[in-house]
């Protein structure tokens, strides 16, 4: 028995007309695969010339394909993954240069258990969202890690955006859990050195730090 499509074909305009709307269907898919690339193909052998061929040739070719697949289920299958990762590329490339951090900041935060918000913060206090920034005393990059706490961390290039955020999250999630969660502690080890947290027995007396632990706090409560 013909598909519903072919057989309203052949209802409504006889042998002739299905037949040319069949080398119609074929000339489509096929320029679908000409335009999209990459594609999956699935041969199945179809002739697509547009030569005139008899019917019952169109109907023995087309013996193993319903019409109505190839508008439901067509033959050619555009990779859906790739074209959104092109799509998200695009828009990774309209992002402005502090975007594109918070974007990052966002993806390690959630992968590490950290508030973004209070990264984020962290980050407009540390460096202003500058990835060059470099403090007087050796600080490097958008979370001022220290060379030798970067080193710790596994953080080969403290320039790069993505390890500095990497490592800037790791470090403060680990303050994070020396002091219990307790964020004013955290914040204040995370810039006078957890040394000077335990020394004071709290944020240790120096202006600076709790300045710091101030403006940050002001940021992102």
């Amino acid at each position: 028995m013909f598909s519903s499509m072919l057989q309203n074909l052949l209802n409504s305009s006889g042998k002739s007309s299905a037949m040319q709307r069949a080398v119609q269907m074929n000339s489509y898919v096929n320029t679908l695969n000409s335009n999209y690339s990459p594609v999956q193909k699935q041969a199945n052998n179809i002739q697509t010339d547009n030569k005139i061929q008899s019917f019952d040739t169109v109907l023995k070719n087309t013996a193993g394909v319903k019409f109505g697949d190839l508008i439901s289920n067509p033959t050619t299958r555009v990779n859906a993954n790739l074209y959104t990762a092109q799509a998200n590329y695009a828009t990774q490339t309209h992002l402005s240069p502090k975007e594109k951090i918070k974007n990052l900041v966002s993806k390690v935060s959630k992968k590490h258990g950290v508030d973004e918000k209070l990264v984020n913060a962290l980050i407009k206090q540390e460096s202003g969202f500058n990835p060059n920034a470099k403090s007087k005393v050796g600080a490097m990059g958008l979370m001022q890690l220290m060379p030798s706490t970067a080193k710790g961390l596994g953080v080969t290039n403290p320039m790069d955006p993505e390890q500095n955020i990497e490592g800037g999250v790791k470090y403060l999630k680990s303050m994070l859990n020396r002091y219990n969660g307790n964020l004013i502690l955290a914040l204040a080890a995370y810039n006078a050195g957890p040394g000077a947290v335990d020394k004071y027995d709290g944020v240790p007396p120096y202006k600076e730090t709790q300045n710091y632990v101030r403006s940050i706090l002001s940021s992102y409560l």
